[in-house]
């Protein structure tokens, strides 16, 4: 299977201490390197995949009419929470356009998936990786993820934690692909970049 890699970037490390409304409330900030760079997997397509509403399904029947850009979350983490807004804001920007586009709650069941997420689930599809086998399969080290998975199952690009220049390149590259306007990263009310946790819990 193929595999994709991204730049390494220095980010933040940030110390929390509180959050209000899915944002972090930052104190201080203590700089930081990560060295490690992103390297996802192409994933196995017949893995079963979760709805919140619906039967299990393999991965390979959410790319049959259009690609598929989730953002994975961690429902056990605060570092997920807070980025609930800003996936929100991404996926909504995409929504008209040729992709399917999801979130993807890791680690827990439907009805966990539904609690943690609340309305947004009337708005977008929500799916669910109950045993992290998705995930595993990625090779996606840190979440919150966002992830573009094309009709092939290959992977378009990827990005962990919440590192706006990042999710930007995610973002451009599935406007480009879809010939759709693109997201801005941050926007107002996004939180400041921080390091995710680790993705099989």
């Amino acid at each position: 299977m193929g595999n994709i890699r991204s730049t390494s970037l220095t980010l933040t490390a940030l110390t929390v201490v509180d959050f209000q409304e899915h944002q972090p409330y930052v104190v201080r900030a203590p700089n930081h390197l990560l060295a490690s760079p992103l390297v996802a997997t192409n994933p196995d397509l017949n893995i079963q995949i979760h709805s919140v509403t619906g039967d299990p399904r393999p991965l390979e029947e959410y790319l049959t009419s259009f690609p598929l850009a989730v953002v994975a979350l961690d429902p056990f983490t605060h570092e997920s929470s807070w980025i609930l807004n800003t996936a929100r804001r991404v996926l909504s920007v995409f929504r008209g356009a040729d992709v399917r586009v999801a979130y993807l709650v890791a680690g827990t069941d439907a009805e966990g998936a539904q609690q943690f997420l609340g309305p947004l689930t009337e708005e977008t599809l929500a799916l669910v990786d109950p045993d992290r086998s998705l995930i595993k399969s990625l090779e996606i080290s840190n979440l919150p993820a966002f992830i573009v998975l094309k009709q092939d199952g290959s992977i378009l690009e990827a990005a962990e934690n919440w590192d706006p220049a990042a999710w930007r390149r995610v973002g451009e590259k599935l406007a480009n692909l879809t010939s759709w306007s693109r997201p801005e990263f941050p926007a107002e009310g996004d939180p400041a970049p921080y390091v995710g946790t680790p993705s099989l819990g």
